[in-house]
């Protein structure tokens, strides 16, 4: 959905740079590129229906007449229009009731239910310094259980133990006693789910609310399900009092077109994203900051935010005195700056949350290249010894050979690295003693992407 419609909109901007003014005519156009996008992307009809109603409706009223640029005008109101059918602003999760607070997870099976609970569970122990236990009540599914325990011990919170011949309501119940016991401030509960909307589910976790009252009840939801999951909302509203949305796989092809639908045909708001496979792939949603996305305004926000986690500031503090001091920036220098992109979420991860422009010029670059390339660069200096390392000079065409064996690959990889490696060790000469200020002059006239120096994450 992202890029159709930053795509179509992107084109009608340019279409209208010459026109004065915001006509229902130029609307009318506007409109109904933004209606193929979203239908494209599987946005429910009534949904599409009601946010074009209330786009034309802001786009020919009193607050945009007169604008001089008209297609930037629509767009910053296409903008607000799907940041309000979103929800707005952040909605966090609630806690504020008498520990435990119980939060169950439903949706249906393939959902990402079991990755999502503990994601929030290591989301609730970072961010909000809480003690958690997590439980599985899928009895039904094969190594759902055990599923559970693995990825909760990858949180670092702890896990109840469950049987699958144990019946989910019992498994809750003493899985509450000893949260209740054991002092811990939130029980996670993950639920069964089918392929489908059937009797005996609904009933299942109809009878685990009433049993846990819980505070928080969680709509877990794939964002790549499009229609299907418009008929499996409305199921489970009607089944339970949802009190929020997860919205699972958001950084897949279809970039959320469940995120404009579900909102609207649930009436909870969405508080978390999915946006990795890994642990730690869930962000606190914010509906304009993911606007701004669909529209390819970028999410510079969560690209310092992504940054700033990845980064080691003390290492990072402890190489700008030594770039600064005058001592030598070494290989042990160069692979620490690739395994900090690594934790940044890679390349392709950083590039994600750019605006479409930045990221249009970057167009030719082989994203999945070039995290390869990362990868190779790694494991050649990972075959160097500790001393080839401190003193590049050191290697020659043995040395060179020995690494390329190692690290498995040609001796003219070995070259081009050391070659990027010398290019990076002058631009820290040149940042020793006010060289830097220099240097970015002389980098000013470089334009996107394509004018940048070779860093060590860059393709070869």
């Amino acid at each position: 959905m992202a890029s159709a419609l930053t795509d179509k909109l992107t084109r009608l901007v340019k279409e209208m740079r010459g026109q004065a003014r915001i006509t229902e005519s130029n609307v009318q156009d506007m409109l109904r590129e933004v209606r193929m996008a979203l239908l494209e992307a599987d946005v429910a009809l009534p949904v599409v229906r009601d946010f074009i109603a209330r786009v034309k409706e802001k786009a020919l009223g009193q607050e945009v007449l007169g604008s001089l640029k008209p297609g930037q005008t629509l767009v910053s109101i296409v903008n607000r229009e799907l940041a309000a059918t979103m929800g707005e602003g952040v909605a966090d999760i609630n806690l504020a009731a008498q520990p435990p607070a119980v939060i169950l997870m439903a949706g249906l099976q393939g959902a990402g239910k079991t990755t999502t609970t503990a994601k929030l569970a290591k989301h609730l122990i970072e961010k909000r310094k809480k003690k958690v236990l997590t439980v599985s009540g899928d009895v039904y599914r094969p190594a759902a259980i055990e599923q559970l325990k693995t990825v909760t011990a990858q949180a670092g919170a702890e896990w109840f133990p469950s049987t699958p011949d144990q019946k989910p309501l019992d498994i809750a119940h003493a899985a509450l006693d000893y949260a209740k016991k054991h002092y811990f401030d939130v029980l996670l509960v993950d639920t069964a789910g089918r392929l489908a909307i059937d009797e005996a589910l609904m009933k299942e976790i109809k009878d685990l609310h009433a049993a846990l009252n819980p505070v928080e009840t969680l709509f877990v939801v794939d964002a790549m399900q499009g229609q299907d999951a418009i008929n499996t909302a409305k199921a489970f509203k009607e089944a339970l009092p949802l009190t929020g949305i997860v919205l699972t796989k958001l950084d897949g092809d279809s970039r959320g077109g469940a995120a404009l639908s579900v909102r609207q045909i649930t009436g909870a708001p969405i508080k978390f994203a999915g946006v990795s496979e890994k642990i730690d792939g869930l962000e606190v949603f914010d509906a304009e900051r993911h606007a701004g996305r669909i529209l390819g305004m970028g999410d510079i926000v969560a690209l310092v935010e992504q940054v700033t986690a990845g980064v080691d500031i003390e290492a990072a503090q402890k190489l700008a005195a030594k770039v600064k001091s005058g001592d030598g920036f070494d290989l042990n220098d160069f692979l620490s700056q690739i395994q900090q992109m690594k934790q940044m979420g890679g390349l392709s991860s950083l590039m994600d949350k750019l605006p479409s422009q930045l990221t249009a010029k970057a167009g030719s670059i082989d994203m999945d290249k070039a995290e390869k390339d990362i990868k190779r660069k790694e494991g050649i200096i990972q075959s160097m010894t500790p001393l080839e390392r401190r003193k590049p000079d050191l290697i020659k065409a043995t040395r060179k050979k020995r690494i390329a064996n190692g690290a498995g690959v040609h001796v003219q990889e070995v070259n081009r690295l050391l070659k990027e490696f010398e290019q990076m060790q002058d631009m820290m000469k040149k940042m020793k003693g006010g060289g830097l200020m220099k240097m970015m002059k002389r980098m000013g006239g470089m334009k996107g992407l394509g004018g940048m120096p070779k860093m060590p994450f860059g393709g070869s």
